[in-house]
């Protein structure tokens, strides 16, 4: 395990004292164990120091020790042992864990983390520039069967893509994360199947193979079809999957189509965003696009229209090229740098 430190000083505020509420949930903790034993209450009185902080100081270490009456080393080498517990500043807004176990990687957590590293710092543990979120990856969370998956606070958002991510990223750093409802985002049901309940919807199938041989009649098939749910569908097996109609591209005459300007004399290079190489920098110039000016420009319906003009299916965001032109167009290289902590790629 790696080395874990607390902040450093200058981040750390000289007190500690748990508000009202927490103060309460404290004392019904510390009640749980017997004459003794309270300072076994160490974990979870740290983990409602870190609900109402955001993060674990060392004077709320220091002032939890004191209530249960233990050496502050102690406390320390709780705190700096179980990585449950942040250290340092997190996002005022959200800080994101991002699940990486094998069954979320499999199914697309590394495209979540890029969404991450794009629109909120390219390395993790890290404030955005407002101070508002952050992110880590992070163990396996419970959560396998709708992977993938990240966690905010105490919630849990699953069944995500890169697109669905960057939405809920910009709720909560709009200060609107109560709008986002938390558990499976798309059409399911807690961890039920994608699509529907599907299994043991008939019961004939469950007394044909019983002991008895007895075969179901046809008011026992009445009476399963009566108790199955009302959502229930019986899928037909189709020899192939319905391929999806490709997605026609947006008219040029589209009235979000993002305005476009004479070729300039100086013509930024573009290829400098990442998304865009010499044949994207080609398409945006046949548009007028040429600076980085104008993409910082584009409003939302904009970037959706050129999206799908160069069909990124929702890469524009996820990589928010807006903040990456904005960067460009203000100081070039070294302000990306300074912005993003790498050079354009």
């Amino acid at each position: 395990m790696s080395v874990r430190r607390l902040a450093e000083p200058q981040f750390q505020p000289q007190t500690f004292t748990f508000n009202e509420e927490f103060a309460a949930s404290a004392q019904k903790w510390i009640a749980k164990y017997p004459e003794g034993r309270q300072q076994s209450a160490i974990i979870p009185l740290l983990m409602l120091a870190q609900e109402q902080n955001g993060w674990v100081t060392k004077a709320a270490i220091e002032s939890i020790c004191d209530m249960l009456g233990m050496p502050y080393i102690r406390g320390l080498e709780v705190a700096t042992f179980y990585t449950q517990f942040q250290l340092k500043p997190v996002g005022t807004h959200a800080h994101i864990q991002v699940c990486g176990t094998t069954p979320c990687m499999l199914r697309g957590a590394g495209e979540l983390m890029d969404v991450c590293r794009a629109k909120i710092h390219p390395e993790p543990l890290q404030l955005n520039e407002e101070g508002t979120l952050s992110w880590e990856e992070v163990e396996c969370q419970g959560a396998c069967v709708n992977a993938p998956m990240i966690m905010i606070f105490k919630d849990t958002y699953e069944d995500l893509t890169p697109e669905r991510l960057a939405e809920i990223i910009d709720a909560f750093e709009a200060g609107k994360g109560e709008t986002v409802p938390p558990g499976p985002q798309i059409e399911r049901h807690f961890s039920a199947p994608a699509g529907g309940f599907t299994a043991l919807g008939d019961e004939a199938a469950v007394l044909k193979g019983t002991s008895t041989g007895v075969k179901a009649s046809a008011s026992t098939k009445e009476k399963a079809s009566a108790k199955a749910p009302a959502s229930v569908k019986t899928k037909t097996p189709s020899k192939a999957a319905p391929i999806k109609a490709k997605a026609e591209k947006p008219a040029l005459d589209d009235k979000n189509r993002p305005a476009g300007i004479a070729r300039p004399d100086v013509v930024d290079d573009l290829k400098l965003i990442s998304g865009i190489g010499p044949k994207n920098e080609g398409l945006l110039h046949e548009l007028g696009i040429f600076t980085f000016a104008q993409i910082a420009a584009w409003k939302k319906a904009e970037r959706t229209w050129v999206d799908g003009y160069l069909s990124f299916h929702g890469r524009i965001e996820r990589e928010d090229w807006v903040k990456q032109a904005k960067a460009l167009a203000k100081g070039g290289v070294e302000e990306y740098i300074r912005v993003f902590g790498k050079k354009p790629v």
